[in-house]
């Protein structure tokens, strides 16, 4: 279901015809991963590619790239950027069009760049590697370039190491990297899906600009149509390595054609207007029934519980982290205040979510919360008991009443371990049953967070960054626990499968009043979640209240501008007017 393209007024930068590519299997064999895709990016033009995970989406972009990973093969199909055929190129000359003719911005720059070598020389061997400047023209001209990818103080920056620069700062030096050999084509995959809305706002901004600019073709790979709606000429939309629909940005998103393409759209956060509810036959239904809660539990508490016995409160919580003891006047010692006076109540049944801009304090705000850093000053109350000075074993049997899902399922799942004994770990330290009760208990929360039975004999490298998450989700409910933490939850996941775990985690808390500490940097996301909102700003709340009143009417300058930022409003104001 495509529309018919106009004829363009010469040939496109990037031309796509009939492209396949299979995966070799561990038993010999080969798996279809594209199948058929037709595809073409003209100048100055954005093109998003969609769909969720295993849809084929990055590994067309990495065949663009001839940056297949290994086992991966083109079998079929053409590719030309502007009209040369570089279907039959070898390695070596593929080197000499990478970076110099196609730019790439990858989606993390914490395994992107070398956090051994200096950002300005980094952007500098392009230049280099290319012929296109020497050495010590090519460090001059690397401070340019970042100022020309909205990096402030690019001569300082230049100078300093990645681990040294926030998430954004990192990203736009990605950005300076693609540009530098002033490429046709960059290809940008999810350039922007780890960073907060405003971080994201701008650098999407300043890609804009960018394009429209030097007249440069761009490809975006992207999970979240928001961002594709706000930003994208036209939208490529790709199923089970077949390109289903494709179209203008305002049409398919106004008028989408092919079921999966609405499928997509009614879940995308960005794009949805309420709060996510629970039918009454799913709250009664769904989950364990209270003779399975552990004997500490309550029962779901009455809509005045939260504020009467919350699972957890945070009264004046403090935190200051000491800083190395600075040379002369600076040789005393320095803190640094990254939370300030916070104070917050879950209640039972009840989500309150914690946003902000990296560096706000929300993150540590969270691990206050667990006890895994101890306040400077103020309290830590979970279930009417302060727990700000708890320790050893008093901290840990506590802890089997509070978890925590993380941002990364790359970090916080172990390697070593198969998924069943992932998700039965929490249970064996516990001493929660034996070994055939705790593996029935993993494979019921397998299913519960929507994974076939068989990823639990997988280990975490078989799996992409969704399923990843989802076994981390299964994980943190293992133990049954009154509050779960939840730190950027979904952040990872595809706009379908976020939809299905944001829906798993309401019917969670209605069948078994699960208190959510809800970190988050998507408003969008927190808006179908949250009963009350608070905002972060450099370590203090600047704004909190019930979720609707924060996000539909926000009163501080700070919040409006998050909220603002949230990707799709611009897409959906536009089709308001029309």
């Amino acid at each position: 279901m495509t529309d018919t393209p106009s004829e363009p007024a010469s040939a496109p930068v990037l031309s796509i015809e009939g492209l396949e590519v299979a995966y070799r299997t561990a038993d010999g064999g080969t798996r279809p991963a594209v199948r058929g895709v037709d595809l073409q990016v003209g100048a100055g033009e954005v093109v998003a590619l969609v769909g969720e995970s295993g849809s084929g989406k990055s590994t067309t972009a990495h065949a663009a790239l001839h940056l297949l990973p290994r086992g991966g093969e083109v079998t079929a199909g053409r590719l030309r950027l502007d009209g040369r055929d570089l279907s039959d190129l070898t390695a070596k000359e593929w080197q000499a069009v990478r970076g110099r003719h196609v730019g790439l911005v990858p989606q993390d720059p914490t395994v992107s760049l070398n956090p051994v070598v200096r950002v300005g020389d980094q952007v500098a061997e392009v230049l280099v590697i290319h012929g296109l400047a020497r050495r010590a023209d090519a460090r001059v001209r690397a401070v340019e370039l970042l100022r020309q990818a909205g990096v402030d103080d690019p001569a300082a920056r230049a100078r300093q190491y990645p681990h040294q620069l926030s998430g954004g700062l990192r990203q736009r030096v990605l950005i300076a990297i693609a540009i530098a050999a002033g490429p046709r084509l960059i290809v940008a995959d999810e350039p922007t899906s780890a960073l907060d809305v405003t971080v994201q706002r701008r650098i999407l901004d300043h890609l804009d600009s960018l394009v429209r600019d030097t007249g440069t073709a761009v490809l975006l790979i992207t999970h979240d149509l928001g961002v594709a709606a706000d930003r994208a000429d036209r939208i490529v939309v790709l199923e089970q390595g077949r390109v289903v629909e494709e179209g203008p940005a305002a049409r398919l998103l106004a008028d989408p054609r092919h079921p999966y393409t609405r499928r997509l759209i009614a879940a995308a956060p960005s794009l949805a207007g309420s709060r996510l509810v629970v039918s009454d036959a799913a709250a009664q239904g769904g989950g364990r029934d209270a003779g399975d809660r552990p004997s500490s539990a309550e029962p779901p508490a009455s809509s005045a519980d939260p504020v009467a016995a919350p699972v957890l409160a945070l009264d004046g919580v403090r935190k200051e982290f000491a800083l190395p003891r600075g040379a002369g006047a600076d040789r005393g010692r320095r803190t640094l205040v990254a939370v300030d006076d916070v104070s917050l109540a879950v209640g039972r049944g009840r989500t309150y979510a914690l946003v902000g801009e990296s560096g706000s304090g929300k993150s540590t705000t969270a691990r206050l919360a667990l006890r895994l850093e101890r306040p400077s000053a103020g309290r830590v109350v979970f279930r009417g008991q302060d727990i700000t000075t708890a320790r050893g074993g008093e901290l840990r049997a506590l802890r089997r009443g509070f978890q925590v899902v993380y941002q990364s399922p790359y970090a916080s799942l172990d390697p070593r371990f198969t998924v069943e004994q992932i998700v039965a770990e929490p249970l064996r330290a516990y001493g929660v049953g034996d070994r055939a009760e705790r593996a029935d208990r993993a494979r019921a929360l397998i299913d519960d967070v929507a994974l076939p039975a068989d990823v639990l004999r997988r280990g975490p490298r078989e799996l992409s960054g969704g399923q990843r998450q989802r076994v981390a989700i299964a994980r943190a409910l293992a133990l049954q626990p009154d509050l779960v933490v939840l730190d950027e939850p979904v952040s990872a996941l595809d706009v379908s499968v976020q939809a299905q775990i944001l829906e798993l985690l309401v019917r969670l808390q209605a069948t078994r009043g699960l208190a959510y500490l809800f970190i988050s940097h998507d408003l969008a996301v927190v808006r179908q979640v949250a009963d009350q909102v608070g905002v972060m700003s450099r370590g203090r709340l600047v704004e909190s209240g019930a979720a609707d009143q924060i996000l539909l009417d926000p009163q501080e300058e700070y919040t409006r501008e998050l909220v603002a930022a949230i990707p799709g409003r611009r897409a959906v104001q536009r089709l308001e007017t029309v």
